[in-house]
């Protein structure tokens, strides 16, 4: 989808004129030159967490990087144009590279704002499919609008289905994903403290 490659291109502008390296933006939020590298080139997309990360080392709010334009009043998000035009796919650390996530941005053209809230789809779980956890600062909330979700927090581990929802400190490492063998579809907000 198209907004994977607005994404690179901002990262690398904003690192440019702060005058970042690549390599002082790896050793400075954990990652490797060639994920940065990759991110940059609209390679890849592994999860949030390393744009949250990058976020922070460049000193710009996640949202940033999503930006098409700045509203400083309210922003109403239809549902034909919010879930069909501006969607991001993530592997979401899945150890088989295959798209696990669709976001799409429901606050995109809302400047200034601290939450990052998305609609996703995620697909279904794969048979011996394993993933890696991921933590961040900031905090999370997840309402299951379809579908069976499972979210490893810490050493836990939570299903919910349609109509649960859960709240969650993102620096604890966890991870989202399909339950069984069908789609899921969730309300995501994150919140990154600035």
């Amino acid at each position: 989808m198209g907004n994977n490659k607005i994404i690179g291109g901002k990262i690398r502008s904003i690192r440019e004129m702060k005058q970042i390296s690549q390599e002082e933006i790896a050793e400075r939020s954990g990652l490797t030159v060639e994920q940065i590298k990759k991110i940059e080139d609209n390679e890849d997309f592994p999860s949030l967490t390393p744009l949250i990360k990058i976020a922070r080392v460049l000193g710009v709010r996640l949202g940033t990087f999503l930006d098409d334009q700045s509203e400083l009043g309210p922003v109403v998000c239809r549902k034909q144009s919010s879930y069909a035009n501006n969607g991001i796919r993530f592997t979401n650390n899945s150890t088989i590279d295959r798209r696990h996530m669709n976001y799409h941005s429901l606050a995109q053209d809302k400047s200034g704002r601290h939450m990052e809230p998305f609609f996703i789809e995620i697909t279904p779980k794969v048979e011996g499919e394993n993933f890696e956890v991921s933590s961040h600062e900031g905090e999370e909330f997840i309402y299951v609008l379809k579908g069976t979700v499972e979210i490893i927090y810490g050493k836990n581990s939570y299903i919910l289905e349609e109509g649960d929802s859960i709240y969650y400190d993102s620096i604890v490492a966890h991870h989202v994903h399909a339950a069984d063998e069908n789609s899921a579809q969730i309300l995501g907000v994150v919140y990154m403290p600035y």
